[in-house]
């Protein structure tokens, strides 16, 4: 796809350009692997714990080339979010009698950057060790966006299918529950990883919005995957609907379905390409029409689905000036399909200047000597006025007013408009229109036949 397109509009023009996308075979594939370690998920963990090898052996039955990420989060690690009595620090379990031992709260750490060594993977997993937190909503948006944005650490490559599996069984804290912790900061969307790989500003900003999150996730191309139990699925399906490039599915209490809920969630990114939009600007419309694989177009839709790898689909892009911005004024914004790597910048340059404008005639005989013609008008000198100025302001009135009775002694335009410079200007009626030098005429006091003006036949009426 071109990565660059200039377009130079008039206000009221479109124009139109193609933009073709198409999956290609064997592409790499970078998939971290994030797990909600709160108490509830510790069946999950004991079912996980061998999960990289035969992951890794569904996954390269769909490309050759995979690597394996591993991180891993609870909550902030403050009132109200977590226990933080001196003798909750250690063991936050600590007099919980079904699960009496469990590892400090944290917020986020990342435990294995994406490697090809699945054997790794395992060997990290049998390492962890559930935590607890205070309310039921959990810390995952911090990490989400930490595990997006730290690119270096985590590893993400560039030629490569980015892929986050985000898994747990609970609801999210969004922005603005921080508040409930005194964090007043919003999160700034940049990388706080430590040298321990742990997120560092977990107490001192608030938890990212959703509006944040699809930005640095699209920003990264990465495709966000909800691995949720079933209770929670419709709440993360309509977050899917406000970040683009996201899927959910369901899943099981004991995470016993990881590896099909994987396979079946990339089948179906890779089933599917959405054209999103980056910094539309307001002064410029945009419409789209989808050629899908099966040949047909489809106004209005900028996604395909149901495709297959090696499909090419196509979308027609429709530009529109609606209006001139400030003089010298360019607008850029890009086109990218969801959670690819290519982009599209289209850069808009306004044509606000008529033609005509190069040439003028000042004191032109057109305008009466008092003004200057261009465009086929005239724009009067100061103090004069009228269609070829050929009125001075503060000249006496009457002169002007007598122009504008038909006759001596009748009312000023009839008593239908008001004069200026000699000429009538007619009112506007709701019973139709009123015209003529002197208002004189209308189109609607003659007799009508059935509610018809002139039985229809305005045309030969004026024409007699």
């Amino acid at each position: 796809m071109p990565q660059k397109i200039s377009l130079n509009l008039r206000p009221g023009d479109q124009t139109s350009f193609r933009v073709q996308v198409r999956q290609v075979e064997d592409y790499p594939v970078d998939l971290y692997y994030l797990m909600d370690l709160s108490l509830s998920m510790n069946d999950d963990l004991d079912n996980i714990r061998n999960l990289g090898t035969k992951l890794a052996e569904e996954m390269r039955k769909l490309t050759s080339n995979f690597r394996l990420g591993f991180g891993s989060f609870v909550d902030k690690n403050i009132s109200p979010f977590s226990y933080t009595a001196p003798r909750y620090q250690n063991n936050p379990c600590i007099g919980y009698k079904l699960f009496p031992n469990c590892v400090p709260s944290f917020g986020f750490r990342h435990l294995l950057s994406l490697t090809d060594k699945v054997d790794r993977f395992n060997e990290e997993v049998q390492k962890q060790k559930v935590s607890r937190n205070r309310d039921a909503p959990e810390g995952g948006f911090d990490a989400i966006l930490q595990a997006a944005v730290c690119k270096e650490k985590i590893g993400w490559r560039k030629e490569a299918s980015h892929l986050l599996v985000f898994t747990t069984d609970d609801v999210p804290h969004i922005a603005l529950d921080g508040k409930l912790g005194g964090l007043v900061q919003p999160h700034d969307g940049q990388c706080h990883l430590n040298e321990a790989n742990e997120y560092s500003a977990s107490s001192q900003l608030d938890y990212p919005s959703l509006a944040l999150l699809g930005e640095k996730l699209a920003e990264n191309n990465i495709h966000l995957i909800f691995a949720v139990t079933k209770s929670h699925y419709v709440l993360y399906k309509n977050f899917t609907a406000l970040i683009p490039g996201t899927t959910v599915e369901i899943l099981h209490k004991d995470s016993k379905n990881i590896i099909e809920l994987i396979v079946k969630a990339y089948n179906s990114i890779r089933s599917k390409v959405e054209l999103t939009v980056w910094d539309s600007p307001e002064d410029v419309g945009l419409s789209f029409t989808a050629t899908c694989q099966d040949g047909l177009s489809y106004p209005g839709l900028r996604k395909c689905g149901d495709l297959k790898i090696g499909d090419t689909v196509s979308f027609e892009v429709s530009v529109e000036a609606r209006s001139c911005p400030a003089e010298d004024t360019s607008h850029v914004f890009t086109i990218k399909p969801a959670g690819f790597r290519d982009t599209l910048e289209v850069v808009v340059t306004y044509n606000c200047i008529c033609g005509c404008t190069g040439w003028a005639e000042q004191e032109s005989s057109k305008c009466s000597g008092n003004g200057t013609y261009a465009c086929g008008l005239c724009e009067c000198d100061p103090g004069y006025l009228g269609a070829k100025c050929e009125c001075e302001e503060g000249a006496n009135g009457n002169m002007y007013h007598n122009m504008c009775r038909e006759v001596e002694g009748k009312p000023i335009c009839s008593g239908r408009g008001e004069c200026s410079c000699n000429q009538c200007i007619c009112y506007e009626s709701e019973f139709g229109n009123i015209y003529g030098s002197f208002c004189e005429c209308d189109d609607f006091s003659c007799a009508r036949y059935k509610g018809v003006l002139c039985s229809g036949d305005m045309d030969s009426f004026k024409d007699a």
